[in-house]
């Protein structure tokens, strides 16, 4: 008899709690800084991307989340700076975990992730995010690719010379193969 009534403890305990309700649509709590949200597909300053299309992020996805297929540049049309960039990209949020591993993996740090959270939608169709849908917004300054390189005239201006002259513009203060600045 007793242990029929000991099972109701735990309901009658709860019955009694104040309730913490989240109005959510109308106040929105801000993440934490280090949130996982939705990808972003990162741009160069001059507008063209940083993914080279090595589909490294969707071999390092483990939900299989991540479809990419690389296109060749052209001196015509150029997307990257890189020999290769990403023709389609895709990231379905049905699927993805939000570990980051992609995120990880990306050599030129291309991809990141965003503290949007938003992602809901009444179709799984919606949930597959498109490379337009996730490329960053160009900045002012920016141009719409394809386009000529503009930092530099190959891959490692872009890739490297900003790491080594930072607070310069790209291939300003380049040392020639000579020596001789």
């Amino acid at each position: 008899m007793f242990e029929s009534v000991k099972g109701f403890g735990v309901t009658f305990a709860h019955m009694f709690k104040k309730v913490v309700t989240e109005e959510y649509p109308e106040y929105r709590k801000p993440t934490a800084p280090r949130y996982h949200g939705r990808h972003i597909l990162n741009r160069h300053p001059d507008g063209l991307e940083k993914c080279v299309g090595c589909e490294l992020c969707a071999w390092a996805c483990p939900a299989d989340a991540i479809y990419v297929e690389g296109a060749d540049n052209s001196d015509g049309e150029r997307y990257s700076p890189g020999e290769r960039y990403a023709g389609v990209y895709q990231i379905n949020y049905a699927r993805c975990i939000f570990c980051g591993l992609c995120i990880e993996a990306c050599p030129t740090r291309s991809l990141t992730m965003s503290n949007e959270y938003e992602l809901a939608s009444d179709s799984r169709k919606d949930l597959i995010f498109t490379k337009e849908q996730l490329l960053a917004p160009l900045l002012p300054g920016m141009e719409q690719p394809p386009h000529p390189m503009r930092l530099g005239e190959s891959e490692k201006d872009y890739y490297v010379g900003a790491l080594t002259n930072p607070g310069t513009s790209a291939g300003a203060e380049r040392v020639k193969p000579g020596g001789v600045a």
